[in-house]
């Protein structure tokens, strides 16, 4: 532990942000997992709607410096790649 009043403060800030992060992230992958259940139960129709969503979700995490740009954008790209394969082989 910390002996410095200002050290002690910054591991209860970082606690908070960690914490804040982690519901974020969470968050992003609950999103992801939607879109996948319904692109397996080929609900196409839903499943574009949870693709926005989803998009949404990791773009704001980019924003927030959860995700860097390219992870945010390998993500993005696979989920629609996903969607794309499951039409085509309907």
């Amino acid at each position: 532990m910390p002996n410095i009043k200002s050290q002690k403060k910054r591991v209860g800030i970082s606690a908070k942000e960690n914490e804040i992060n982690v519901a974020k992230r969470s968050r992003v992958r609950t999103g992801i997992k939607k879109f996948e259940a319904a692109v397996e139960a080929k609900e196409f129709e839903q499943a574009e709607v949870l693709l926005r969503e989803a998009i949404s979700l990791i773009d704001q995490a980019r924003y927030d410096g959860i995700y860097k740009a390219e992870t945010a954008s390998r993500k993005i790209g696979r989920l629609s790649k996903q969607l794309d394969k499951a039409k085509k082989a309907q």
